[in-house]
């Protein structure tokens, strides 16, 4: 038997399920993304051509995870912003607390993956993971 080529991805039903398993066991759910010009997000948080967003229900509105796309609103610095990332961006999800989670292939390579310098008079909120600090580097670990 031939295997169908046509599959849609896993990576949006294990981004799912974690974000699941995230909120149930109360930790928060956090996602790394290359960011490039399919993704929507501050630029000014882009650090490295990446950047860490808590997508949790206490800090994203109408949140939407679909197979295509993550979208949800979120403030940054005070300000609310629309988020919109492909799926096929998403590098990592994986709980704050403990680095529990799961790391995907990374993307092929865009273009612009590099985003702009943060700005100095804008601090983060509690919503998004400002580019001087670093979060826990996602760990791959089974989750019973």
């Amino acid at each position: 038997m031939v295997a169908d080529t046509s599959s849609t991805s896993t990576r949006p039903y294990l981004v799912r399920a974690l974000h699941e398993w995230c909120t149930d066991n109360g930790f928060t759910p956090y996602v790394t993304v290359s960011v490039d010009d399919s993704v929507q997000v501050p630029r000014e948080y882009v650090n490295n051509g990446e950047i860490v967003l808590n997508v949790s229900f206490d800090a994203t509105s109408g949140m939407q995870l679909s197979n295509e796309f993550i979208q949800f609103k979120a403030r940054f610095g005070g300000v609310a912003r629309d988020i919109v990332v492909p799926m096929g961006r998403v590098m990592a999800i994986y709980a704050r607390e403990n680095g529990q989670g799961m790391a995907f292939p990374a993307p092929v390579a865009s273009t612009d993956t590099a985003g702009s310098k943060p700005d100095a008079s804008e601090s983060p909120s509690a919503d998004a993971t400002p580019p001087t600090v670093s979060a826990p580097r996602p760990q791959l670990k089974r989750i019973k």
